[in-house]
């Protein structure tokens, strides 16, 4: 559902991204991102090779990644484990002293966790009657979550802080059929790594799908039952935010297949 922000060329051993938009400094995350990893974990990720610009528009030049795309299909036993440990190693590559340098990564909605509540209870307050009982019941639960639930403890500064990927896309993430490597770091940044493993879970493109079993990931991930306590928060967080998404007349609602809706409304009443 998500609109490309760049174009791709290829070659038999490097890529050559270049932006469509760039307002966010998604180069500078990116050539950041890409020369952290491949001087901490080097393979993990594209190499990057050069950055330019062609008639003003930013290009960077990388290293072609071996694999094909996860999200094509439920994932495996195999692709599971992989995945997670990709997502451990990135985010123990970068030291305590990089990361203070570091912006903080893209959030859900553009808005960081403690300011996602406030924005998504005007959001659901102003949505006009719903026409699907399904969906309203769902709006009417969120709602209430939101006006009810402390959420105050997301507006501190989380626990633990690493380097992040800022998508949860599965498609970035490549398996060569023994492990997984990840491409596309214009969303980088620090970020509670929980927030990550979230992120992903309720991503539209893998929940709508059904592409990962959460307790599946949880498991390979081994979060810890405050990282798991935290985690319920923050996929609540975002299964509302992709709720009103795929609302009518939202940007996710025609971008995704009919009954996506509903699909989502059921999750968002069970999950709260």
């Amino acid at each position: 559902m998500v609109r490309s922000t760049h174009d791709l060329t290829f070659t038999d051993d490097r890529v050559v991204k270049r932006y469509r938009s760039w307002h966010r400094g998604e180069p500078d995350r990116e050539w950041s991102g890409l020369g952290l990893l491949h001087w901490r974990v080097p393979g993990l990720a594209p190499q990057p090779l050069q950055r330019r610009a062609d008639s003003g528009v930013p290009v960077i030049v990388m290293t072609r990644v071996v694999g094909e795309p996860l999200g094509t299909a439920k994932l495996s036993p195999a692709q599971v484990g992989a995945l997670a440990e990709t997502l451990t190693r990135m985010h123990a590559a970068v030291p305590d002293k990089v990361l203070k340098s570091l912006p903080e990564r893209q959030w859900v909605g553009r808005q960081r966790p403690g300011e996602l509540p406030s924005m998504l209870r005007s959001w659901a307050h102003a949505t006009p009657r719903l026409q699907c009982p399904v969906a309203a019941q769902a709006l009417a639960v969120a709602a209430a979550w939101l006006d009810t639930t402390d959420l105050s403890l997301l507006s501190e500064p989380p626990g633990e802080q690493v380097f992040t990927h800022g998508d949860g896309n599965l498609g970035n993430f490549l398996w060569d059929g023994v492990r997984c490597r990840v491409v596309d770091f214009e969303d980088c940044g620090v970020c509670d790594p929980v927030y990550e493993v979230a992120d992903l879970l309720e991503h539209v493109s893998v929940r709508l799908h059904g592409l990962v079993e959460p307790d599946d990931l949880i498991e390979a991930v081994g979060l810890s039952q405050a990282q798991q306590a935290r985690l319920l928060t923050y996929r609540r967080l975002m299964a509302v935010y992709w709720l009103l998404m795929l609302l009518p007349g939202n940007p996710g609602h025609h971008r995704n297949p009919v009954g996506s809706l509903e699909q989502q409304a059921a999750h968002v009443t069970q999950l709260l």
